[in-house]
């Protein structure tokens, strides 16, 4: 049974893959909603991802080989069956000529691909630029923060967001843009980075920085306003100033988003987050966005056996290809990404007598994060205790 943070953050993750589908199978021009929805699931990856090491690392029984292999185990067992499987798909019946550059997607450098050809060719694969640099971030990461010491690691979240800012800075200076501008790793280092603050304050905070709650809402409006004015013609340099504002000013809002939700919203927006269609959602979101393409390449070419329109962005195409990938990304959590996540028990992060220091959470296990419930106090704080460490061990493997 999942507790109230648990079906939240399940929560955003479908909220963010229905941003990726809207903009994806809907918006009838180049929507940055998708784009925002891809932020979101970064700030969630370096949220979850950093908590998990940082109570491995507190716990008595922290070992850094075995959380390391553990970690890496389980990463691979969550993400390259699916990802593989739908590789093999797309190479097999070289849909949209994905057979080109196979290789660089099966090395997980999809990013650097489209960077270097500045095309999205193929597009059946370009979803992939993401995932890509998600892959790039589990193999850095846990190294840092395993290996850094633990005072350093804020500072070292905050050196990592001044890189990526002062990147994004510096690429107006390089001339017209170029899809290197969005997928090189710095580009999303930030989004990522955010969110390992996030789990590094937490952990021994439990208000916010009074800067946020100020800034929150007038970035919130501003990003907005932004996204409004995206689709109206301007100069280059107006576009540069957008495009940053666009990337660095909905980070404070995801952030705060990501990190209340994990301590459980109060009221209606909490019970909406918490509803069973959309915490269902969140819990193939991985699957959905890992088909979506592939899925709606399919469809386009049986257009003449579909009787609503869905070669053109539009309802039509919404209505089927997102119900269809929803049937397939079902089918791939049900008949392989579940029964694989069993397996993870096998990979603890922690031992103890050479034995679990507890069971994996897809043994199906209750998690409880924060002390005390969720409905006693506004912000969350960490358990010092080693059953605390170990439910946030097992609930943050959960993505």
């Amino acid at each position: 049974m999942l507790t109230m943070r648990d079906r939240q953050l399940d929560g955003l993750r479908a909220v963010a893959v229905l941003m990726v589908l809207y903009a994806h199978f809907f918006a009838a021009d180049d929507s940055h909603w998708g784009h925002l929805g891809v932020r979101m699931f970064f700030v969630l990856s370096g949220f979850l991802i950093t908590r998990l090491l940082l109570d491995a690392r507190s716990a008595a029984q922290f070992e850094a080989a075995t959380t390391l292999r553990s970690f890496y185990i389980r990463r691979a067992l969550r993400i390259f069956p699916p990802y593989f499987g739908m590789l093999g798909f797309v190479w097999l019946v070289n849909l949209e000529g994905a057979r080109e550059g196979w290789a660089w997607h099966a090395l997980y450098l999809s990013n650097f691909w489209y960077a270097l050809k500045d095309a999205w060719t193929p597009w059946v694969l370009c979803h992939t630029w993401s995932l890509s640099i998600e892959e790039q971030f589990y193999i850095v990461w846990p190294l840092l923060i395993l290996l850094t010491p633990r005072h350093w690691i804020g500072r070292l979240c905050i050196g990592v967001i001044a890189c990526s800012l002062a990147y994004r800075f510096y690429w107006p200076l390089t001339g017209e843009p170029s899809l290197a501008r969005d997928l090189l790793p710095p580009a999303s280092m930030d989004a990522l980075a955010a969110g390992a603050l996030l789990a590094v304050h937490r952990s021994t905070a439990t208000a916010w920085p009074r800067w946020m709650t100020v800034s929150w809402l007038p970035f919130s409006i501003l990003s907005l306003v932004l996204l409004w004015g995206r689709s109206m013609p301007v100069g280059p340099a107006l576009d540069w100033i957008v495009w940053i504002g666009l990337e660095v000013l909905p980070l404070v809002p995801l952030v705060m988003l990501v990190g209340t939700a994990s301590a459980g919203f109060r009221g209606d927006f909490g019970r909406l987050l918490e509803l069973p269609p959309l915490t269902a959602l969140g819990r193939v979101s991985y699957g959905v966005y890992l088909f979506h393409p592939v899925v709606l390449a399919l469809v386009v070419k049986a257009q003449g056996w579909i009787p609503v329109n869905v070669s053109e962005q539009g309802v039509g195409r919404l209505v089927v290809a997102g119900a269809a990938t929803l049937v397939v990304a079902a089918f791939s959590w049900l008949a392989l990404e579940r029964p694989l996540n069993g397996l993870k028990r096998h990979f603890p992060y922690l031992r103890a007598n050479g034995r679990p220091s507890a069971p994996s959470a897809s043994a199906g296990s209750t998690v409880d994060w924060f002390q005390g419930r969720g409905d006693e106090r506004p912000h969350p704080a960490y358990r010092a205790d080693a059953a605390g460490r170990a439910n946030a061990l097992q609930a943050s493997d959960l993505q």
